[in-house]
């Protein structure tokens, strides 16, 4: 198979999706990187239909890769996640909306372009946690305690965009992060950013039925296939406070090898999977047990504007 990865900046050293790259380049397929962020890109060459067997993006939220993603898919080629499913969870407003219509354990959600305008809640309304509408990884979060600190959260979040509140969940300071892939749910523990006085290492953990359920849910309400869920075990039970597309997977066992086999999967059914299953059909492939180098990142120029074709790195198997 022929796959393309969108790769930012950020995420070009991190092995989440390089050592994926690597293991899909080990088991014989054509990987071309595009980091969108560092090249000059001939859409027309670039995106075709009949290109590439799956687009895989693996980007931060408001960056320049799902554009590329949603090009690709509107000539009709499968992406990694659903470039659509992609776009409904970034925007935290439309995924409140969607995850409340759908009945999921959504925290009642308010959005506004300016902090202090939450200043019209009742005081009974706060400590609310306020953050990017667009945000990710943990970025601009912010637990506002109570009106008079609305003015200090303002100064912290000038520039985001459009913000969401939402009430704030007592917990206990230890966040539940369940990853989906390949059917299978895996769940881990960490210390929440919202009580970094509270040193709790990051590790797997067990996964209530409960949560296992509506995580699974999630999953086919939003339509992804790799995606993680972010869960607040409070007093009234479990509530979904974030859902990410391809996340980091961390603590996932085999993780390389699972998240590579997915985007198989995906390319070989056109994206047609969806949710997560109690089996897991399939049985893990070995991995690779040395290191394969991972392709150059591209700009699908040469420097003459001539486009042109990356050598495969261990061949091309379909």
């Amino acid at each position: 198979m022929r796959l393309c990865f969108v790769v930012e900046e950020q995420y070009r050293f991190d092995g989440m999706p390089v050592e994926v790259i690597g293991q899909l380049a080990g088991w014989g397929h054509r990987v071309d990187v595009v980091r969108p962020g560092a090249s000059l890109l001939r859409l027309s060459e670039a995106v075709r239909a009949g290109g590439h067997d799956a687009w895989v993006l693996k980007t931060v939220s408001g960056g320049p890769g799902l554009a590329l993603l949603e090009a690709a898919a509107a000539v009709g080629l499968t992406t990694v996640n659903d470039a659509r499913s992609i776009r409904g969870v970034r925007d935290k407003v439309a995924a409140a909306v969607v995850g409340h219509s759908r009945g999921l354990p959504v925290p009642e959600t308010y959005a506004v372009a300016r902090p202090e305008l939450l200043a019209e809640l009742p005081a009974a309304a706060f400590p609310l946690v306020v953050k990017p509408a667009e945000g990710s990884s943990g970025r601009g979060v912010r637990l506002v305690r109570s009106p008079d600190q609305l003015a200090a959260a303002s100064a912290g979040l000038s520039g985001e965009g459009m913000l969401i509140a939402q009430p704030y969940i007592p917990n206990s300071g230890v966040d539940l992060k369940v990853y989906g892939v390949g059917g299978e749910l895996f769940a881990t523990e960490r210390s929440s950013p919202l009580h970094p006085g509270q040193s709790q290492r990051e590790r797997s953990v067990p996964l209530p039925a409960e949560v296992a359920g509506m995580v699974a849910e999630a999953g086919e309400v939003y339509g992804l296939d790799l995606f993680g869920v972010d869960v607040l075990l409070g007093p009234d039970g479990p509530v979904i406070v974030d859902v990410n597309d391809f996340p980091s997977f961390r603590r996932v066992p085999d993780a390389t090898v699972r998240v590579a086999r997915a985007v198989l999967e995906l390319a070989r059914t056109g994206g047609s999977a969806r949710g997560t299953a109690a089996v897991d059909p399939f049985p893990l492939p070995e991995a690779v047990s040395e290191p394969v180098p991972v392709p150059e990142p591209v700009s699908l120029l040469t420097s003459a504007g001539v486009p042109f074709r990356i050598p495969a790195t261990a061949g091309e198997a379909g």
